[in-house]
């Protein structure tokens, strides 16, 4: 299990979130699953202000940007497997870096988007930037935090289609605590430094918390992630599965240990995305720490 103990200068690694706001130019449409078009265009901007950094986070094999997509009102649209942005409305957008190189991606950003004031240029139309805020913490302070809760509960949004790999390209359709925290373990281990790992396998994950999906809200989701070039030369979607809702997750005999390396997981899940796909749209997440 983690410890915070002894930390040297290695430790201090961070993790951003970046919260804005845009509004579109004009109206136009956007594919149903927005955020693979999103990403592109933020892949663009900041390959636009440095191509290296755009380069890395495209080649980062950790999914080190996570991109929600665009959240907001949207209206109709003539063309198949589309809807529409309708000007004087805002989308939110919420961007989590777990980048090794965290600062410079974040720096990449804020010269394009607010210091040059570069909007988001998509397909059929462009996104200002009226708002962006950001906030950033380390893997040591998250926890820290969850060491400060006492016998929690976990309460997560799956905002996006959260779409969790277990066995080959098939996916969990249902947010299954072993599903969920194996997910946020991989991505925490990958990102965090050696001696800041996290030790807990799913047998504990199992045996220890407790879902309790709120199933009113539960819905299944088939996403684009990807075109790829097909054989005959033409571009293929490529399609991921996965599902949206609200679920709690409690703790049934669990060490104080496992609760706060399982708390430190839902806590960082906010920043990483939770399953795959988490750069084009797919596992944003919020996450409220109560207490039971």
């Amino acid at each position: 299990m983690a410890t915070t103990d002894g930390m040297d200068a290695q430790s201090t690694s961070r993790v951003r979130r970046v919260t804005a706001t845009l509004t579109p130019k004009t109206r136009f449409p956007v594919p149903q699953s927005d955020g693979y078009s999103v990403y592109s265009a933020l892949l663009s901007v900041l390959s636009g202000v440095d191509a290296e950094i755009g380069a890395s986070v495209h080649d980062s094999p950790m999914g080190s940007l996570h991109c929600s997509g665009l959240q907001g009102p949207f209206g109709e649209s003539d063309r198949s497997h589309h809807k529409t942005l309708l000007p004087g409305k805002t989308y939110d957008l919420s961007l989590g870096i777990v980048h090794p190189d965290d600062t410079d991606v974040f720096q990449a950003l804020v010269n394009a988007l607010v210091l040059e004031g570069e909007s988001i240029g998509l397909s059929h139309g462009e996104l200002r930037v009226d708002r962006f805020e950001s906030e950033n913490t380390s893997h040591a302070d998250l926890l820290d935090e969850a060491a400060d809760v006492d016998d929690p509960t976990l309460e997560f949004d799956f905002r996006t289609a959260t779409c969790i790999e277990e066995a080959g390209s098939v996916t969990t359709m249902f947010p299954t605590r072993q599903a969920v925290f194996s997910s946020l373990l991989g991505k925490w281990n990958r990102a965090a430094p050696e001696d800041l790992e996290i030790d807990i396998d799913r047998e504990t994950i199992s045996s220890s918390v407790i879902e309790k999906p709120d199933a009113s809200s539960y819905r299944t989701h088939s996403v684009l992630v990807n075109r790829v070039e097909g054989n005959d030369g033409n571009p293929r979607p490529i399609f991921r599965q996965g599902f949206t809702g609200r679920c709690e997750y409690a703790f049934k005999d669990a060490s104080d240990s496992v609760e706060n390396a399982v708390t430190a997981l839902a806590l960082f899940g906010e920043y990483s995305g939770v399953g795959s796909a988490v750069a084009r749209g797919c596992g944003n997440v919020t996450v409220e720490v109560g207490d039971q």
